[in-house]
């Protein structure tokens, strides 16, 4: 079975199986996630948002795997390229987990499947059994900056297990006026495609969130991109992420994370 992997996340579920042998063509961002890529010397092509017809060809895969976001053009030239299509689209933990079954079943891994979805949910389990009689406190966590959009439902999971309570509809946009209303106890900021590059101070100054709670006591984070939207096994460390923002006395701060400096 060749490959063409057209999000880090089924990448990562590919590096996780021990099926990257199966992979001929991925994006920069699956590089950035997993190095074993460039080490490998595997063909770069574009994403699930900007596909190109004669790159998936060129490589003449069996199969091209892609996951959210999507856009129409891209999709219509995935069509194009003739290739097999496998498109994913979660958006709970359940889904993640059923994504990384579906890619099992692909390359023939069911086991390694089962065993890495057992070892997310343990990893979950065990914090929220740490967390479970600490204080509940309100978590603001936004996947991008202008507009202002809410991470995804699985977040509000990996928020939930770590004791926190989601702010709003996970997904949904919203404007600085809410996120101040609401005066969120932590602040979580992890901007897709910006890396670990959120400018926290700035956004806290423009959007006047000074006052908030989250800023009045420095709990205001970012945390890598890849951590928080990529639907894999990169999950749990987001978690453990989140646990150390909204716990720190309980837990270590992980790779990953930083906080706002002084204003």
């Amino acid at each position: 079975m060749r490959i063409a992997s057209l999000q880090p996340s089924v990448t990562v579920t590919l590096r996780d199986l021990g099926r990257l042998d199966s992979l001929v063509a991925c994006t920069r961002y699956c590089a950035d996630v997993c190095p074993e890529v460039r080490e490998r010397g595997i063909r770069i092509i574009q994403d699930s948002w900007s596909a190109k017809a004669d790159e998936i060809i060129a490589d003449n895969p069996d199969m091209v795997i892609a996951s959210v976001p999507y856009r129409m053009e891209a999709v219509a030239e995935i069509i194009k390229s003739g290739v097999r299509f496998l498109g994913l689209g979660p958006k709970s933990l359940k889904d993640v987990y059923g994504d990384i079954r579906t890619i099992s079943r692909v390359v023939g891994a069911e086991q390694q499947g089962e065993a890495l979805i057992r070892g997310m949910e343990d990893s979950i389990a065990d914090v929220r059994h740490t967390t479970e009689d600490l204080p509940r406190l309100r978590v603001f966590c936004e996947e991008w900056g202008k507009p202002i959009i809410r991470s995804q439902t699985w977040v509000a999971e990996l928020v939930g297990a770590t004791g926190g309570e989601f702010l709003g509809e996970p997904g949904k946009a919203t404007d600085a006026d809410a996120v101040r209303d609401m005066n969120p106890d932590v602040i979580l900021a992890a901007w897709c495609g910006a890396g670990d590059r959120v400018p926290l101070e700035k956004i806290v100054r423009e959007r006047d969130w000074l006052e908030t709670s989250a800023a009045a006591s420095g709990r205001v984070f970012c945390i890598a991109d890849e951590l928080l939207n990529t639907p894999a096994s990169t999950l749990i460390s987001g978690l453990r992420a989140i646990a150390w923002a909204v716990h720190p006395e309980r837990f270590e701060k992980p790779a990953g994370i930083r906080s706002i400096q002084r204003l």
